[in-house]
């Protein structure tokens, strides 16, 4: 069967989507209408089916997304040349919004193999976590972890460490180092290697606070390292201090053990201006950790219902084909997720920009919507008090493969969420609770973004992606979703799964999310190793609350 040129998102649009590269000149045949490309068109990018003029609105999604800079002309390529930012304004509307949960009877009774821990939650990996109260201890914290990382099994720099060595010794005997050739490294190579088989890895939360910025900015610190230290994927931690800085260590003992009333897991504590020397400070943090890793590879995977995954969405590198293919098949994952009773969570509040109305209609309650409804003002807000907005959220790799305003960015991107109601609104490190989908205060920004979902709770990320990006997490496995088939196959050192089917033709967008779901139970289950995990892309960079898309 022959793929498709092109298509229309929603019956209200008065634009296509070329699904492949399409030459000025080419014929189209759309519905009644009959005309020639007055462009070249590149696969992701739109053209027009009316004639407009200037400051006429352009539909996609079935929303405004945008309105015309001059006159334009059926055939016309949309550009950044003759079309703006636009979208609607929003409001809250008991719309009394009513949604039917998909058939989840092919996943009724599934469980994935986690770890329990004693306040009921399940994570899908058991790792130590290792946080530096402030920036002054990130050289210390940066020594052990080569340190444990080198001799635990954990590192995954020795097949470079190896290759260099095979080079060196190659050169040092005069020999041609030109064909010596790289083999990856298998998910099997590095598990074999792991002293604690029940251990997924030992990670470390450097970062640049702690001190020098406001109080404001180290509260939220230790409300970000405390949710971490909290997350079902923590067993144990290491927390060092220098012991001058704002962020005293005593404090963040206290903020870790606030956000769980039955908190259990080791602390361990270790403050540089009352050791005795930076040696002696490093070697009693690796051996009195060496001594609970050993007591924390006694915890065995055991089953758990899918109910106990809490799942984050995110896109990062988005492109034209975001909208059509991985953004609704995750959507589709969302919505047998929250049909499961697991929790899903939605973030990267500048990326609903233009789709605020749709989820202000799908809020619970009015309280959940006025309360998204703040935090998006009151965010854009402060966008605007410096001479920005949601509405230059578009980066230029964006633009360049599709994505001409924030507004059809955004529809796209909100797709990730499914179409199931939105069950509470969580600020920046608000844990989530309710099973459901959960919308997540944070910016666009990829790392930021990630980096705030682990922290309210997201035991999994499915991040997708149509240009590509390695961006990973310390503690929650990060799986990514290509939107075409030849970003999976130019960068499949980094890319899980592949939904490029969708644009064929090949695959619907429902049985494509319910892979995802098989996929993401393996990954829960420690059966599968994603890329970034393989990769140690362990990212993490804290929002100080400041203008960030």
């Amino acid at each position: 069967m022959a793929q498709k040129q092109y298509i229309q998102i929603d019956e209200r649009d008065n634009v296509l989507v070329a699904l492949q590269d399409l030459a000025k000149g080419t014929q189209i045949q759309w519905k009644d209408l009959s005309f020639e490309l007055l462009d070249d068109v590149p696969a992701k990018h739109k053209f027009y089916i009316e004639n407009l003029g200037t400051e006429n609105e352009v539909t996609m999604y079935g929303v405004l997304v945008g309105k015309t800079l001059h006159p334009v002309s059926i055939g016309n390529r949309m550009t950044t040349e003759n079309l703006h930012h636009a979208a609607e304004p929003y409001y809250y509307r008991d719309v009394n919004y009513k949604w039917t949960a998909p058939d989840v009877s092919q996943f009724t009774g599934r469980t994935f193999n986690g770890y329990h821990r004693n306040n009921g939650d399940v994570g899908t990996a058991n790792y130590w976590l290792f946080i530096p109260t402030v920036f002054c201890e990130n050289r210390n914290m940066d020594i052990i972890k080569e340190a444990l990382y080198n001799n635990l099994g954990y590192s995954v720099t020795d097949k470079y460490k190896d290759y260099t060595a095979e080079i060196l010794e190659a050169y040092q005997k005069g020999e041609d180092i030109s064909n010596l050739d790289f083999s990856l490294a298998t998910p099997e190579y590095h598990r074999s290697k792991r002293v604690f088989k029940n251990i997924d890895g030992i990670k470390f939360l450097n970062h640049q606070g702690g001190c020098g910025g406001t109080r404001q900015d180290s509260e939220v610190l230790a409300n970000l390292l405390a949710a971490y230290a909290n997350h079902p994927n923590v067993g144990g931690i290491t927390i060092l201090s220098l012991g001058c800085q704002h962020l005293q260590a005593n404090d963040l003992v206290e903020t870790i053990k606030s956000k769980s009333a039955n908190f259990d897991k080791p602390i361990l504590v270790f403050e540089q201006q009352k050791a005795q020397s930076e040696e002696y400070l490093i070697a009693e943090a690796i051996k009195q950790t060496f001594q609970h890793l050993i007591e924390l590879n006694k915890i065995e995977r055991k089953p758990a219902p899918l109910s106990k995954l809490a799942v984050g969405v995110k896109c990062g590198g988005s492109d034209g084909f975001s909208g059509i293919s991985a953004n609704p098949a995750v959507g589709v994952t969302a919505d047998l997720l929250v049909g499961l009773g697991a929790k899903v969570l939605l973030a990267e509040f500048p990326e609903l920009c233009g789709a605020e109305q749709n989820m202000i209609d799908r809020c619970e309650n009015e309280t959940i919507a006025k309360k998204f409804m703040h935090l998006m003002q009151s965010y854009d807000a402060q966008a605007h008090a410096v001479g920005s907005g949601f509405f230059m959220n578009p980066s230029p790799g964006n633009i360049k493969d599709g994505l001409i305003t924030d507004a059809i960015k955004s529809t796209g991107a909100a797709k990730k969420g499914g179409t199931s109601p939105v069950v509470d609104v969580l600020d920046y490190t608000e844990p989530a609770t309710k099973p459901g989908l959960n919308l997540v205060c944070t910016p666009g920004n990829d790392v930021e973004a990630t980096t705030g979902k682990a922290a309210s709770g997201a035991t999994l990320i499915l991040f997708t992606t149509g240009l590509g990006t390695p961006t990973g997490n310390p503690i929650c496995p990060v799986i990514k979703v290509s939107t075409n088939t030849e970003l999976a196959t130019r960068m499949g050192d980094i890319i899980d799964i592949d939904t490029g089917s969708i644009i064929r033709g090949e695959k619907t967008i429902q049985e494509v999310g319910a892979e995802i779901l098989e996929f993401c139970i393996k990954v829960a289950s420690g059966e599968i190793v994603p890329k970034a995990v393989q990769l140690n892309q362990d990212d993490f960079i804290p929002w100080k609350r400041g203008v960030s898309l």
